[in-house]
């Protein structure tokens, strides 16, 4: 991809504002929170002089992003050389508490978001604002692009009763804000009450993906290594919900979809026939090393975006899991509960926002159908969504 800009992501303007002077610190992060140089916020904040960095927070996967598998709590812990609490966010508790909060005088938030509603780490920072809010801390957070640009929305909305740590806000399942522009959706919007200040990018063009900004791609979580990935995670993480892999064990997590009964050819021949727009599905074979189907051969599809204008990566996937479904209903199923701490709803319940794609899939209703049901959903997110955009 051709890069259109160089961007800075908002800790560059907010360590040149100075505004932490003299304040000892909190920061939220992750092995992803860096600059255009590979430098990481912390060690950034841990230098600077004018400044204490008193505690890290670590959201899902943990501060180094070390822990591969979702739904696994990370343990509290202390950094070994530098004698600070390392609070874990994805543990018994997902919300801080007045005691991590104790001595600090600011809390920075510097995570990088995928574009997706189901993304933990937007949720984090909504518990986090949350929190500061009740308990009168301010919070920063440090602006990064929106790696699958930030000008298309698509998916429908979180319906009420649907709540849960992959889905808090009626937002659609993508976007199209920044972490940044999230931030001031869901205090101001949704009324989580902090002292917010979003320290903004420098360079970014709303429609530029992450590999047109000039920053570095480091991996926000285990099973996103690529933008590859990324592009296709707000469609393909239906999968979840379901028996069928969303490629987790493979090199190609997101993109490769598919189950040991499933004949790839067959499949890819039927996705053709959907002449689905900017994006070819493959033919494929893989076996998973962990998750499910773990050790045994899977056919299915991996999805090659072609146009990422013309992508439309909910409906792919909708569309795809239909044609999973269609090709064998027998073998097909519905993921069970727990999933994200929730324990009675179904998985795919709270990825799609409510039972109606469910529903909807039952009833064999197709995926062009099911997906102009969001045109009206996306229209009413798009006037609350542009008075919080900040590019």
């Amino acid at each position: 991809m051709r890069r259109t800009s160089e961007t800075s992501p908002g800790i560059d303007r907010l360590l040149a504002s100075g505004d932490l002077a003299g304040r000892r610190v909190g920061l939220v992060c992750n092995p992803a929170s860096i600059d255009a140089a590979y430098r990481h916020t912390a060690q950034r904040l841990r230098r600077a002089p004018d400044l204490t960095l008193a505690a890290l927070f670590g959201p899902q996967h943990g501060f180094r992003s070390d822990v591969q598998d979702n739904m696994v709590e990370t343990p509290h812990a202390r950094h070994p050389a530098w004698d600070i609490p390392i609070h874990s966010l994805y543990s018994d508790l997902r919300e801080p508490t007045a005691a991590m909060f104790d001595g600090l005088d600011v809390l920075v938030i510097d995570l990088q978001d995928v574009g997706t509603r189901v993304y933990t780490y937007i949720y984090t920072m909504a518990n986090c604002l949350r929190a500061a809010g009740r308990l009168g801390l301010p919070v920063v957070v440090c602006d990064r692009p929106n790696p699958i640009g930030g000008t298309q929305v698509e998916g429908p909305l979180l319906a009420p009763g649907h709540e849960s740590f992959v889905g808090q806000f009626p937002i659609p399942l993508r976007h199209g804000l920044t972490i940044g522009e999230l931030a001031r959706l869901f205090n101001e919007h949704f009324g989580l009450g902090a002292e917010l200040q979003v320290a903004r990018l420098d360079g970014w063009e709303r429609p530029a993906y992450h590999d047109a900004t000039g920053l570095p791609w480091v991996m926000p979580s285990p099973n996103l290594p690529t933008l590859d990935s990324a592009v296709v995670y707000p469609g393909a993480v239906l999968f979840e919900g379901t028996n069928l892999s969303e490629g987790r064990g493979t090199t190609r997590p997101f993109e490769l979809l598919g189950a040991p009964w499933i004949d790839g050819e067959a499949l890819a021949g039927r996705i053709t026939d959907a002449a689905l727009p900017g994006v070819v599905a493959r033919a494929a074979h893989f076996e998973p090393t962990f998750q499910k189907h773990a050790g045994r051969p899977c056919g299915g599809c991996q999805l090659h975006v072609t146009d990422r204008e013309a992508f439309r990566p909910v409906l792919t996937a909708v569309a795809v899991l239909q044609a999973m479904r269609r090709a064998d209903p027998a073998r097909f199923a519905w993921r069970e509960p727990p999933y994200e701490y929730e324990r009675t709803k179904q998985p795919i319940d709270i990825l799609a926002g409510s039972a109606a794609l469910r529903r909807q899939l039952d009833a064999d209703v197709e995926a062009a159908e099911i997906a102009a049901g969001w045109d009206a959903d996306v229209a009413a997110f798009a006037a609350v969504r542009s008075r919080f955009l900040l590019y």
